[in-house]
């Protein structure tokens, strides 16, 4: 494959090199970036020197489908429609790590993101990402939107009780708290340096565009469900997001119920790991592995889930090449066996 990378500069674009430079699959990788070019990757980021090298080209719409058999868009929610919407008539592979093609409702991405859509009539060509609860429709497409990083880590963590029925729909209570990174690599007050370190706050309270990703899906699953609440927080730490998931009860249930139910969904899914024990980032950091303990409190008759990934890895790069493969038809696991990093 020759593997195109646009938004090469950003983080997850960055990871994104990383990773696929071990990919036994990929021949060749073109880098782009809409604004910093010209300069080898490697000079500019000395962490891949001796690993990568090519320069950052600028963007070229006709140079980038000859160049490329398959593109990831590592580029901001807006950026990502304006340049897609470029690409005429042309049969190449897409995996957008933006939030622009995974709501299917004009209006709900309008109220959520806070602008017009430059090609919403291609969403309902692509097919959303959710590795392993979506496995057979992402094998079958050419266009993908990869989920984002907070919906990676609450889906994955609830869906099997959300398409069991074992939850009262609207009951979602979610709290998630992510490493920095999240933000990316723009300077502001949230990013600062003096409002992050020894600091922990919540943020868009009600308002967060990925609210709207959650509910879809969930509601795909169990058209009963159709609200969360949902409150994301950031943490003094580059990467990483624990996730607490609260849901009521429908019925009392055993602990060794409760474990099977996840044990059915997740057969056979390389990446979750299902625990004993409550799982926490440095658990996954650095690797695509999605960590995930279960627990119900038979006295108050709710169950809390913990989820834990690496924002920048399963929460993004990762999952993307995790689809990639999907789509090969590979095992999806391919040339992301990268064991967490500890300590």
């Amino acid at each position: 494959m020759r593997i195109g990378v646009i938004g090469a500069t950003g983080y997850s674009g960055l990871e994104l090199i990383r990773m696929l430079a071990l990919h036994p699959n990929v021949k060749e990788m073109n880098f782009y970036s809409t604004s910093s070019f010209g300069e080898d990757i490697s000079e500019q980021f000395p962490h891949l020197n001796k690993s990568v090298s090519g320069t950052i080209q600028k963007w070229d719409v006709n140079r980038i489908i000859l160049e490329n058999d398959l593109l990831f868009f590592a580029t901001p929610h807006g950026v990502s429609s304006e340049l897609i919407n470029q690409l005429k008539d042309t049969t190449i592979q897409i995996i957008d790590l933006s939030g622009d093609f995974r709501i299917k409702d004009p209006d709900i991405y309008k109220f959520w993101y806070k602008q017009e859509h430059a090609c919403f009539e291609k969403t309902s060509q692509f097919t959303y990402g959710i590795s392993e609860l979506n496995k057979e429709e992402i094998q079958k497409s050419n266009l993908i939107a990869n989920p984002g990083c907070y919906p990676t880590s609450v889906i994955l963590g609830v869906a099997p009780l959300v398409k069991a029925e074992l939850i009262e729909e609207n009951s979602i209570i979610i709290d998630a708290k992510s490493g920095i990174s999240g933000a990316g690599k723009g300077l502001s007050s949230t990013s600062h340096y003096m409002n992050r370190n020894d600091n922990l706050t919540a943020y868009k309270l009600y308002t967060h565009q990925h609210i709207p990703e959650i509910e879809q899906f969930l509601h795909s699953i169990n058209q009963n469900q159709n609200y969360i609440s949902f409150t994301p927080h950031l943490i003094p730490m580059t990467r990483g997001i624990l996730t607490t998931i609260y849901a009521t009860a429908k019925r009392k249930i055993s602990s060794e119920e409760l474990q099977e139910i996840y044990k059915s969904c997740y057969e056979g899914s390389y990446f979750v790991r299902l625990r004993d024990t409550i799982p926490s980032t440095k658990d996954v950091y650095g690797s695509n592995f999605c960590d995930i303990y279960a627990a119900y409190d038979d006295r108050t008759n709710r169950i809390t889930i913990i989820s834990v990934i690496d924002n920048l890895i399963k929460g993004a790069a990762g999952q993307a090449i995790q689809n990639m493969n999907l789509m090969l038809k590979i095992p999806e696991e391919t040339g992301l066996h990268f064991t967490p990093l500890f300590p």
